[in-house]
């Protein structure tokens, strides 16, 4: 509930932003398709433009690192340890990420396709991607989140290791590098024109495949137990 709730709220937020920028770009980049989020305005152009816009960029990246806050804290209310409390924001987070988009179309009808390119984050640079490699990504932490919260709750826990770790932070980390693919362009007022699916693949396929396995220890560690509890009795 708090992540749809959430994402609608984001999703609004960005129509009342949209309202006060998309002139703004319109007037600097006369020859950019309406609704489209590239070029960005820079840095110097808003400096142009008045004082008071450097302060709202200010604002908004102090709203974007609340809004992670906002997430973790959450998921924080709802779980005993660290471990739960990861897989509750993973599945929180996802959450807000689909419905955010959903609740965009509803209300002004963006984005218009999947590929359609997305600004996600300005922290620490800009994050852009065509917005079907983020719904992607939500979609897998709320099925791992879920998964992992499902066995937690239930009394066991996914036996991670440094190994399953580490090919979760790897795979992260690729699709952090993915996303940040175009940053110097985005930053120059340019236009990105090509994602990285390769790489992003690669980065989704470690980090799932990291969690898959140690899925798979704990299903197998289950199936022992039960067997050895069978000739006990």
């Amino acid at each position: 509930m708090f992540g749809v709730s959430f994402g609608y709220v984001e999703a609004a937020l960005v129509t009342y932003l949209r309202a006060l920028y998309d002139p703004v770009r319109a007037r600097l980049y006369p020859a950019a398709a309406a609704g489209e989020l590239f070029p960005m305005i820079r840095l110097e152009q808003l400096e142009a433009e008045g004082p008071e816009h450097v302060r709202r960029l200010g604002t908004e990246l102090a709203r974007e690192a609340s809004t992670m806050v906002m997430l973790a804290a959450v998921a924080l209310t709802a779980t005993r340890n660290l471990r739960d409390w990861f897989a509750a924001f993973l599945v929180a987070f996802g959450v807000w990420d689909v419905s955010y988009y959903a609740f965009l179309r509803v209300l002004i009808g963006w984005p218009a396709s999947l590929f359609t390119w997305d600004l996600l984050f300005l922290i620490p640079v800009p994050w852009s991607a065509p917005v079907l490699a983020p719904v992607l990504v939500a979609l897998s932490m709320i099925v791992a989140g879920g998964i992992a919260l499902g066995r937690e709750s239930g009394g066991g826990r996914l036996p991670l290791t440094a190994a399953h770790a580490a090919a979760i932070v790897a795979g992260g980390a690729l699709l952090v590098l993915a996303f940040c693919w175009s940053s110097r362009t985005v930053l120059a007022g340019g236009v990105p024109e090509r994602f990285p699916w390769l790489l992003f693949a690669a980065g989704e396929a470690t980090g799932m495949a990291g969690f898959a396995h140690a899925l798979g220890r704990h299903r197998s560690s289950s199936g022992r137990r039960f067997s050895l509890q069978q000739a006990a009795d």
